[in-house]
């Protein structure tokens, strides 16, 4: 990988972050420092991806818990591995449940959009089949914030902000655990003031000493099940004490000499691939940005609307992710992209609230990392005595019996949570993701185009500007994306509309190896706290 910018229109605030003997990129500053940590204790970089993971639930609650899921990919050994450890609905819910309960679209808080948390698993599987240290030491940095607290960044009580207003708003006593926990003092904690959470430290103390087992088949079980079953939730032990994270096989697509990998549905993933395959049948070299932001956004559209139609629970799909990236499937959608926007429709393939880190070490692992409970403080619910907040992740699911992704018990949802890696001729370029909902598979579509394509470094290709497709015609660029170039667009027949704050266009970290030298690359999201942490 070549890390000088060979072509860079937006010049880039940050410089680029180097390092040789280890490298730790999150949101957060303080939980890079304590991945970071870790790997001067003798860890590796599954061992400090975790621990950066755990730090960030308290560091970061806004965007991701205990009680949320984790996707990752983690390069040991010469091979690529991929992990899914989302947790599928309860067994007691179902679409006839709801609506009889008067619900006829699932909500964004309450006990109704929960599903069972695979995050504390995801911290015992990778620790257990990769790590070096116990989970319980790595796992000692995010007990000491959470039980001594740390100073709330900026960016993290903007988002802490919004979310008591939203859950503050509700007035139902359901949500005062919430309450007392993340706003003790009647309030959300400001930029620079101290929060803590012994409840959630014990809660990741228990976690740590037992593996995970308490959370799926102990003392937090039984915690979790008695606050469900007391609120008429759906979420009960035996959901829990079923679970188990998934050791899956990867999925890619062949890039212009690159291999682009991602985990295979349930994840949308395979939105960004289904988007570069198509792509690669273009050639930019000739640097008209209009045409290749044109083309992108084209790309994109295409990929989302076949995404949003077959992409569920893997057992559930009625189209294989082989069929979707088929060649002459790529081809075909491909030839839809001319000059001007087109209505996107889904093709017929031929038969046959999130927070992301990446972390390498000089040893040659490296992983990509994301975990999320869906929106800014998932469900706004709270196990008292517990510290948990639990994901909303059921939102994803439909309550019409057409549905592709239609809610089923024990099913898995369409999951927005997508980490990326990056090799090249089978070698190891580095783990790459951006968090923050559907922005996440056009935002890796970007990505790789101002590396691959236009030569960007890590931290460049973070910074440019981008835009995010919302639906038919019409996309959103971020206030500092060039005007001439959005003008441009809206001759090609795209709606564009300006964004007021980058909040929406996501929030990614990438570290890429040099191949020769072992050489670590890392660039940080401008758009968040972040910071890339390096030895």
């Amino acid at each position: 990988m070549n890390f000088e910018t060979l072509f860079n229109p937006y010049p880039s605030q940050r410089m680029t972050t180097f390092g040789r003997k280890g490298m730790v990129a999150t949101s957060q500053p303080l939980a890079a420092q304590a991945g970071l940590d870790i790997l001067k204790r003798g860890g590796n970089a599954i061992d400090a991806a975790i621990a950066a993971a755990a730090c960030m639930t308290v560091v970061e609650p806004n965007s991701n818990s205990i009680g949320g899921d984790t996707f990752a990919l983690v390069w040991t050994e010469g091979k690529l591995h991929g992990l899914n450890a989302s947790g599928p609905s309860p067994a007691s819910i179902s679409v006839e449940k709801v609506k009889a309960a008067g619900i006829e679209r699932i909500p964004t808080y309450g006990m109704v959009p929960v599903t069972v948390p695979g995050t504390p698993g995801s911290w015992c599987a990778l620790s257990e089949r990769f790590g070096r240290l116990s989970l319980t030491e790595v796992l000692e940095p995010a007990i000491d914030y959470a039980e001594h607290g740390f100073p709330v960044s900026p960016t993290i009580a903007k988002y802490w902000e919004l979310g008591f207003k939203n859950i503050s708003s509700l007035q139902d006593e359901l949500y005062q655990p919430w309450l007392d926990t993340f706003a003790p003092n009647g309030r959300a904690p400001r930029a620079g003031e101290i929060w803590r959470s012994k409840d959630h430290a014990r809660s990741l103390k228990s976690i740590a000493e037992t593996k995970a087992e308490s959370f799926y088949r102990g003392e937090l079980a039984d915690k979790i099940d008695c606050h469900f079953r007391e609120h008429g939730g759906y979420l009960w032990k035996e959901d829990l004490a079923a679970f188990y994270p998934e050791w899956v096989e990867p999925i890619h697509v062949a890039y212009k000499g690159y291999e682009v990998w991602e985990i295979p549905p349930n994840g949308q993933g395979l939105i960004a691939l289904l988007a570069l395959n198509i792509l690669k049948g273009f050639d930019f070299a000739a640097k008209d940005l209009v045409d290749t932001y044109h083309k992108q956004i084209e790309a994109v559209k295409l990929g989302f609307v076949d995404g949003l139609k077959y992409i569920t629970d893997q057992r559930k799909m009625n189209v294989s992710v082989q069929e979707l990236l088929a060649d002459s499937y790529a081809d075909e959608r491909r030839a839809l992209i001319g000059k001007h926007a087109i209505m996107p429709q889904p093709g017929e393939p031929p038969k046959g609230g999130t927070v992301y880190l990446a972390a390498a070490d000089e040893e040659g692992n490296m992983v990509s990392l994301i975990q999320s409970h869906a929106g800014d403080f998932g469900a706004g619910i709270v196990v008292p005595g517990t510290g948990i907040c639990m994901q909303n992740r059921g939102t994803g699911f439909s309550l019409s019996p057409e549905h592709l992704n239609v809610l089923e018990p024990g099913k898995k949802t369409f999951h927005t949570i997508i980490p990326g890696f990056l090799t090249k001729q089978g070698c190891p370029v580095g783990p790459f993701g951006v968090m923050c909902g559907s922005i996440q598979p056009q935002a890796h579509v970007q990505i790789l185009l101002n590396t691959i394509d236009f030569g960007l470094n890590p931290q460049a290709s973070l910074d440019a500007p981008r835009w995010r497709w919302l639906r038919d015609n019409i996309i959103e660029v971020e206030p500092q994306f060039p005007d001439y170039l959005a003008q441009a667009l809206a001759r090609k027949g795209h709606i564009v509309q300006r964004a007021l704050d980058s909040g929406m266009f996501g929030r990614g970290q990438i570290i890429w190896r040099d191949s020769e030298s072992g050489v670590l690359a890392g660039g940080t999201e401008p758009r968040a706290d972040g910071e890339v942490a390096a030895w």
